[in-house]
């Protein structure tokens, strides 16, 4: 696309189904890779990615040629493929339906990769719904509780 100029970087969460803790970490970097592989597939850049056994943390510099949802919806299909051909669980391996997205301008990266790549230590003071909830109130971003990634089954 000529004449177009974009800086969108975005970090997705999102969450295994029912947010059980089946990310191990014997397979999470090899799972961090693949995923990888799908941004760049798609022509966006990785910056960074974590997560924990029940969510993921990815922060991506976006092209404008593909929409949020499907970028997220390529990662989630593909690498539940690779999890689940892979037999790295018991049973079926699915993420939890939705998805946070939020914008920061390139000033705010250095934070955001921090924050991310603390994700260890971050939440062993605040769960998993509390830091959603605070990236959504921090974002501006009006939700409605049910409609929130759903409570460890």
């Amino acid at each position: 696309m000529s004449n177009t100029y974009t800086q969108l970087h975005v970090q997705f969460v999102f969450a295994v189904k029912h947010r059980y803790g089946l990310i191990q970490k014997d397979w999470k970097e090899e799972l961090f890779k693949y995923i990888t592989g799908i941004v760049q597939n798609n022509g966006h850049k990785m910056i960074i990615i974590n997560g924990m056994p029940d969510h993921v943390h990815i922060l991506v510099g976006l092209r404008p040629n593909q929409s949020v949802s499907e970028i997220i919806k390529d990662i989630k299909q593909f690498s539940s493929k690779w999890i689940n051909e892979k037999k790295l669980v018991k049973g079926k391996f699915e993420w939890q339906e939705g998805f946070g997205a939020f914008s920061y301008s390139k000033k705010e990266l250095c934070r955001v990769i921090s924050y991310i790549e603390n994700q260890e230590l971050h939440h062993q003071k605040k769960g998993f719904l509390e830091e959603y909830r605070e990236l959504l109130i921090i974002h501006e971003i009006n939700y409605q509780e049910e409609y929130l990634f759903k409570e460890c089954t």
